[in-house]
Order: structure tokens, then sequence, then C-alpha cells
């Protein structure tokens, strides 16, 4: 069979990055362009701001691209999108802008949902092994599903309020932290040890996942020293703060290893490249037995290599969309 080369774009929030991928594990070109530097300023994605960025750079994007991989869009055999879930006019630029390319150089439109896009981040230079469990922990979004094939997902637990991610950034702005949070509470964990005392989040024999209680910890302590005048150890706190989260996706991996004697783990989302978490969860493989897939660092958070990774078994069943696609703000995996 001939090699397949997909040309890939994803604009789900501040990132605008396009990639060329070739049988749906080799990244020929990505280019990322992070919007993080301008919403910095106002402590987190603003999303007007955010579509404008991606309209301005997206075509700049394309030829960086194209300029890297030595190719023309014509040598592509399809064009993939991440319609679905994100900031929907940051999604509607990738899409509109993917059917122009579709439409004006004839080639079949692949429509991928961002979450699965992180799944297969891990097939990059790699090979997935079903069945899996795959761990989906982000900004917007934590997830505990069992992968039985390519596309085949089911359901498992989910977040009940706050995702891991959001919660980092919330976090992170009640310490004082600049955005983005999640990276800034794990550098300053490493000056810290887990000395404050924190709820535990959602504590029982069920996949889901809880937040809110968590968070809102952190700010009550927070308060509360700071009405009794005592001065807060941001870095113990960051610490603390870090551990309990990370506890929670253990325990919750462990309880699902236990009872379904699955043995290959998959991790995937932007919180992901958490250090801490990485060893956290490899050591609860490791006592499982089980074979944990973790995508390198640049194809954790977003990125269009991993969309034109998931398109790739699309392609191969010829499950094209067509060009009256629209975006979604959001949308299920299962």
């Amino acid at each position: 069979m001939k090699d397949v080369f997909i040309l890939s774009i994803e604009t789900s929030c501040d990132e605008t990055s396009i990639a060329i991928v070739k049988n749906g594990s080799k990244v020929v070109a990505l280019t990322i362009l992070t919007q993080m530097d301008t919403h910095a300023e106002f402590g987190g994605v603003v999303p007007e701001i955010a579509s404008r960025m991606h309209t301005e750079n997206i075509t700049m994007v394309l030829e960086e691209t194209l300029k890297k991989a030595n190719m023309k869009v014509s040598d592509c055999d399809a064009i993939a999108v991440t319609y679905a879930p994100g900031l929907l006019g940051s999604l509607l630029v990738g899409v509109e802008f993917a059917k122009v390319l579709s439409y004006v150089y004839k080639k079949p439109l692949i429509k991928v949902n961002h979450l699965i896009g992180h799944i297969y981040a891990n097939k990059i230079d790699n090979n997935m092994h079903f069945p899996s469990l795959a761990l989906i922990i982000s900004g917007g979004h934590t997830e505990l599903i069992k992968m039985n094939d390519d596309y085949d997902f089911e359901m498992l637990g989910e977040t009940q309020d706050d995702a891991i991610g959001e919660a980092f950034d919330k976090v992170a702005r009640v310490i004082g932290l600049k955005y983005p949070g999640g990276p800034n509470i794990e550098k300053l964990a490493l000056e810290g040890n887990p000395t404050y005392k924190l709820p535990v989040p959602l504590s029982d024999d069920s996949y889901n996942f809880s937040y809110s209680g968590l968070k809102s910890g952190v700010l009550n302590l927070v308060n509360n020293e700071k009405m009794r005048g005592n001065e807060i150890n941001k870095a113990d706190l960051a610490a603390s703060f870090q551990k309990n989260a990370v506890d929670e996706l253990t325990r919750k991996l462990d309880l699902a290893l236990s009872k379904t004697n699955i043995k290959n783990v998959i991790i995937a989302g932007g919180v992901s490249a958490n250090k801490y978490l990485r060893k956290e969860i490899n050591s609860i493989c490791e006592k499982h037995g089980a074979k944990l897939d973790l995508p390198e660092f640049i194809y954790c958070t977003d990125n269009a290599a991993m969309i034109g990774a998931a398109a790739y078994p699309l392609y191969l069943k010829k499950n094209f969309a067509s060009l009256d696609l629209n975006a979604s703000s959001s949308a299920n995996i299962c």
C-alpha cells in the first residue's frame, strides 16, 4: 500500500498548528504558533482574541509547514481538521480553512475530535496496543476511557465538575502565579513539600473524578490564613495541591487496572506533560505489570500532528466529511 500523507489543522484553542503526517505515525513537518504570551496578559485565553489571531496566522503557518516538508498541498492525500470540542470561534477558523483546501485541491476532508487527537498522539513514532485504558487529562476534560480498538471507545468515568487542568489554572491564580497555571505550579512544587492538609477529591469506587472541592479547599485555606495574618508558603501549597490532584488520578487508575485486568495504559492531554504525574502513574502501571504509553512532550499540548495521527484510521475507512461540516464547542468521544 502506498504511503498516505495527511495535512492536518488544529485551532481548537490558542495554538495555530498545521502538520503533515505520513501513515498516521510519522511526522513529516509540524508547525505550532502559540498565542500564550498574548493571553498571559489577561490571565487566560480570551476567545475573541484567539480566533482573530488564528485568522491572521493560519496561512503563514501553512506556508511554513509546507516549506519544512518540501511539499505542496497537492502532494497530500487528505485534509484533516479539528472540528470539536473547543472554542467555537477558534474552531471555525480551522474548519473553514480546511474546507477551502479540500475544495480547491479536491482532497477528501476528515473531521477529528480534539480529544481523540490527544489519544492518538501516542501513535506518533509508536504502536498502540488494545485493549487499553486511556486517561484524558487536559484543561477542559478528565476522562477514563476503555479503548477496545481503533475508534472503539467505552466511557468508564469522567469529571463531575472541574477538569484537572482547569483546577491547576484556577489554583495558580489563587496562589498568584501567571498563566499558564499548570506548568508554573509544577515548577513551584519542586521547591516545596506537601505539608498542607487539603480535601481529598472524589474518594469512592466509581471511575469518576471531581476537582471543585480541592480547588475550593485551596481558596478557603488561603483566605483563612490571610485573615489570621499568616503567610502562605506558596511552594508547599503548590506541592500539596499537585499531590492531591494527581492522587485522584492514580487512585482511579489503580481501581480500573484492578477491576478490568487491562495491561495497556494511554495518557493523553496537556496535563500529561507534568513530570510528577508521569512518575506517579508509571508507579501504578508497574504495580499492575501494565505497559504505559506517554506522548513526547511536544505532542502533549495542542498540536496538529496528533490530528493527523487520529485521521489516518478514518482515511483507511473512507470516513470523510462533507463540505457543509461545521464546528462544535462540545462533542463526546463515546
